[in-house]
């Protein structure tokens, strides 16, 4: 399985940001999208990602507030990406190994999507269920031993 595939199942809305917003709105769009994760764009292309794990260390820093600081301030500003004909399990890899939860996903410097670590997982989750399902009707669709020995004798 490829990342496209699961990009196909997620859909393609992407959430943005510029830079020098503050990081107070980033965290409102945050909240009310119910999202971990904003791409951070700058003259179209690509500058860094903003995740919770951002939001939540400015407040740690910040005694409990954001604080007045821009997005640019708190983001990665170099996010490790993939491409959409990158393999699932070389994904999984990088998150585990980086321990990253959003990728952002790219075809040159055009961004295509970003696909989180939940993302991942359902997708590997219902590729397993549909093999498990196909494995179980070919067992129960198996030909019943008596069906052979009886076919066998009659030769």
């Amino acid at each position: 399985m490829k990342v496209s595939e699961i990009l196909q199942v997620k859909g393609n809305i992407l959430y943005t940001i510029s830079p020098d917003q503050p990081l107070s709105e980033a965290a409102d769009t945050m909240a009310e999208k119910d999202i971990g994760s904003l791409v951070v764009m700058e003259y179209g292309d690509l500058v860094g990602m903003l995740t919770f794990r951002e939001v939540l260390k400015a407040l740690h820093d910040n005694g409990g507030s954001v604080g007045a600081g821009t997005v640019r301030k708190h983001m990665e500003d170099h996010p490790i990406t993939v491409t959409a004909d990158t393999e699932v399990n070389e994904v999984r890899r990088i998150m585990l190994e980086k321990h990253a939860r959003y990728l952002p996903v790219m075809n040159a410097k055009t961004i295509l999507g970003v696909i989180s670590f939940y993302d991942v997982a359902r997708a590997v989750l219902e590729a397993q269920s549909f093999e498990n399902r196909m494995l179980k009707a070919y067992i129960r669709d198996w030909p019943a031993e008596e069906d052979e020995f009886a076919a066998a004798n009659q030769r």
